[in-house]
């Protein structure tokens, strides 16, 4: 946007030097004007001032001061529009900044994303459908301005610049999204990150299969590979077509009536504090919804456990059902 604005504003100077530059040349060899009353004539004819003429004009020196005048007045009134549009948009842009600074300072356990792409939009869609505080890293002005809105919020900036990791809130997220096509950037955003907070939760992009072991030694949770799981999702299809497209089936996100999967903590399902089996939870018979998964405090994952297992603290419950289930399952627990 600045570079657009810039070049903008370099176009309408040269004319407004153009049509200057004419006026006293065309005064001081047409009308044979001195530089000083030539210069005088062109300014007070450019800001139409009309104080009148320092001599009385031939009907050849009229038709150049009326071509003059028209002239005059388009490209000077350009060259207004376009730098009050650039003062405005600045304004706009600190005003944008301010804001967003504002909301971050009241944020905490956020997500930030690191770049608004193609998997930067998907997870910005993912995470409105969850309602989730999350903020975007995003260096092109462009970008921000065409989607910059209530809900999301934007940080202008590179994301590999400790400042920009800063200004985002990187201290206090929760989770941080290396988006970015360009593996080298994430990795040094890994790096970035997980010095300055230990606790964060990462997870990184990669294009490359020999940049998958380089981000998890820099630091990060998980790394997804976008083009290896289309090529395997292809092929599954092949495979085993009617398992693909019933899972495909199950949503996580979107809009409320099509949810069919949901986590819950251990929090939720036992708001005591106390440890259960999950038969005596009785999920089954107050929502409808089946267990289909049970993750450990130590990050193991059990399918389909068995209604004997405890559940532990710091666990978490994975359910499936259909969506006027899965609406019933947070009411119950108030998810």
């Amino acid at each position: 946007m600045i570079k657009k604005f810039n070049s903008k504003i370099t176009v309408a100077l040269l004319l407004l030097l153009i049509v200057f530059m004419s006026g006293v040349f065309g005064f001081h060899f047409i009308s044979e004007y001195s530089w000083i009353d030539a210069l005088y004539m062109t300014v007070i004819t450019i800001t139409t001032v009309g104080y009148g003429e320092v001599m009385p004009l031939n009907s050849q020196e009229k038709v150049f001061v009326s071509l003059f005048i028209i002239s005059s007045i388009f490209i000077v009134g350009y060259a207004i529009s376009v730098i009050t549009e650039y003062l405005i948009s600045k304004n706009l842009g600190r005003f944008r900044e301010k804001t967003v600074l504002k909301k971050l300072k009241s944020m905490k356990d956020h997500i930030i994303v690191c770049g608004y792409g193609r998997n930067g939009k998907q997870t910005a869609q993912k995470l409105l459908a969850y309602n989730k505080q999350f903020v975007i890293i995003e260096k092109d002005e462009e970008v921000i301005d065409r989607f910059s809105n209530e809900k999301i919020l934007f940080v202008q900036g590179d994301a590999i610049e400790d400042d920009v990791l800063l200004k985002a809130g990187i201290e206090k997220a929760s989770t941080l999204i290396c988006a970015t096509p360009n593996d080298a950037d994430n990795l040094f955003m890994v790096l970035s990150a997980r010095q300055m907070n230990k606790n964060l939760k990462i997870i990184s992009r990669a294009s490359e299969e020999t940049s998958y072991k380089k981000l998890k030694l820099a630091g990060a949770d998980n790394v997804i590979m976008p083009d290896k799981i289309g090529g395997d999702h292809m092929a599954w299809l092949v495979v085993v077509p009617d398992l693909v497209e019933f899972l495909d089936n199950l949503t996580v996100s979107g809009e409320q009536d099509s949810i069919n999967v949901e986590q819950i903590p251990f929090e939720k399902m036992c708001p005591d504090g106390k440890e259960q089996a999950i038969k005596d939870l009785d999920v089954r018979k107050k929502t409808g919804c089946s267990i289909i998964g049970y993750r450990a405090p130590t990050g193991e994952y059990i399918v389909n456990p068995e209604p004997s297992l405890l559940i532990q603290k710091d666990s978490k419950l994975i359910l499936i059902g259909r969506p006027e289930q899965i609406e019933s399952l947070k009411r119950e627990y108030g998810v």
